[in-house]
């Protein structure tokens, strides 16, 4: 990070609050979808995942366990292909204007930007870049010597009050904490992320679902609609 003083920092959500879609669960429905994953088995697992994320009961080390070990069968070579593909054909049509300005709003503004999401650092990586943003927090799959995906998790799991240690001890490797800036932002639209949106000065429900709506209103956050998904 440069020396310039950023007085903000401006966190962001990635699925349904940046992208009017949920990568991981997009990345699945697309392994299926190429032929490369058993739709009965896998589509009906992940989507029992992806239902429980929803209604906010999801383990989230148990599904990272199930999303990781799934990139741990392939090679990264092959997934990688895969990946450039998904990007291509799922994630850049998804990239809308209004996602982008509002990016471009804090990054202009000077602010220090990062996008904080449960889903794993592989499927997410190249979102980040396209997105025009530097930082990336999120669930951080093992590699061994080689490269290669293992299907082991790194560190905690980036969900709820994950997001909260995960985002501190980033900052903290820039000798930063929250009360380092004068107003520090989190956009997001699920009530999965509330214990983020509680320890930052300017939480902003984004595309909110509906237990967020309510909660933001009751708390008088601000709501933001990017897009209707």
């Amino acid at each position: 990070m440069n020396s310039q003083k950023m007085n903000n920092l401006a966190l962001f959500d990635l699925d349904h609050t940046l992208l009017p879609l949920d990568s991981d669960n997009e990345w699945g429905q697309f392994l299926v979808r190429i032929g490369v994953l058993d739709a009965a088995e896998f589509g009906q697992r992940n989507a029992e995942f992806y239902a429980q994320y929803q209604a906010g009961t999801l383990n989230p080390d148990e599904y990272l366990e199930f999303a990781l070990g799934t990139l741990a069968k392939f090679k990264r070579k092959q997934l990688d292909a895969w990946r450039a593909q998904f990007m291509a054909e799922v994630i850049q049509p998804a990239i809308l204007p209004a996602a982008l300005e509002l990016l471009d709003k804090h990054r202009s503004a000077g602010d220090l930007l990062a996008i904080v999401t449960a889903t794993n650092r592989y499927v997410t990586e190249p979102i980040a870049q396209a997105l025009g943003v530097e930082h990336l927090i999120a669930a951080e799959p093992a590699e061994d010597a080689a490269g290669e995906i293992t299907g082991r998790l790194l560190g905690q799991h980036n969900q709820g009050a994950g997001k909260v240690h995960n985002t501190r001890a980033w900052l903290a490797k820039m000798n930063k904490d929250l009360s380092s800036f004068e107003q520090s932002h989190f956009y997001s639209d699920s009530h999965n992320d509330i214990p983020l949106m509680s320890v930052v000065t300017h939480p902003v429900a984004t595309n909110p679902n509906a237990k967020l709506k309510a909660h933001a209103s009751a708390q008088g956050w601000p709501l933001l609609t990017l897009f209707n998904d």
